[in-house]
């Protein structure tokens, strides 16, 4: 029975997933919609402080609003971690803030740009995409 209901969730996930990917277009808003998912695409950039240091002009970022309605995922390309739980607010009609937004600090998006430099722990994500 327990193997019955873990197979029929991972199949309602596999169609919940399918069914968000191919609903979401270019011209979908993340300000508006209760779920968002969208590939911006663009110059990324990493650098841990140390050691680690990636940079690249064709790079990608996956957006996905999550369950909260203010909070968002940005999953990199090119072994860049991923930024999880950002809280955004909404400016003006079609922007989106990140809460807490500095001058060394933030990330803004809307339906055709992204650009991020977030700075947390000496780590720095940096992002000029549009989609």
């Amino acid at each position: 029975m327990k193997k019955a209901i873990k197979i029929l969730g991972v199949l309602m996930l596999l169609v919940f997933t399918a069914l968000s990917f191919s609903s979401c277009s270019k011209d979908d808003d993340p300000t508006n919609n209760d779920f968002f998912a969208g590939t911006y695409k663009g110059s990324i950039s990493y650098n841990d402080g140390g050691n680690t240091n990636i940079s690249t002009n064709n790079g990608s970022v996956f957006v996905t609003k999550i369950a909260s309605g203010t909070k968002y995922n940005f999953s990199f390309s090119n072994g860049i971690p991923d930024l999880n739980g950002i809280e955004f607010e909404q400016k003006g009609d079609h922007t989106l803030v990140m809460v807490g937004s500095t001058a060394t600090s933030y990330i803004r998006i809307d339906n055709s740009e992204l650009k991020i430099l977030y700075l947390k722990d000496g780590k720095t994500w940096t992002a000029n995409c549009t989609r």
